[in-house]
């Protein structure tokens, strides 16, 4: 299952609006091969639900990840922050060994 906390929730309803997409368009998160650490986070909206996807709904909004994502985005948390340190989402994963300094890659 992946989390979602309240900030990161009002920022991709702010994203919707902003982008004039509905509630249809949901959160698709996925990994991909790359970045520093051997491992790359992909946020996305996309609207086709694949018969291959997990579907996982939290605080109202629905979060897709493909099967082979899913082994490594267990028990993740997606966090939003606004603050001086940088802006943007960030993934809390339970199963990253490593993390690269700007928080986008990771092994595990």
């Amino acid at each position: 299952m992946i989390q979602i906390s309240d900030k990161a929730k009002d920022r991709i309803d702010v994203l919707r609006a902003e982008d004039g997409l509905t509630e249809n368009h949901h959160v698709r998160v996925s990994v991909k091969g790359g970045g520093c650490s051997g491992l790359m986070y992909d946020l996305d909206f996309d609207e086709n639900i694949q018969d291959s996807d997990q579907v996982f709904e939290d605080k109202g909004i629905k979060v897709l990840v493909d099967k082979k994502s899913l082994l490594y985005l267990a028990g993740t948390t997606l966090e939003f922050s606004d603050g001086l340190n940088g802006k943007g989402f960030q993934f809390v994963n339970p199963n990253a060994t490593r993390t690269c300094g700007c928080g986008e890659s990771f092994a595990v």
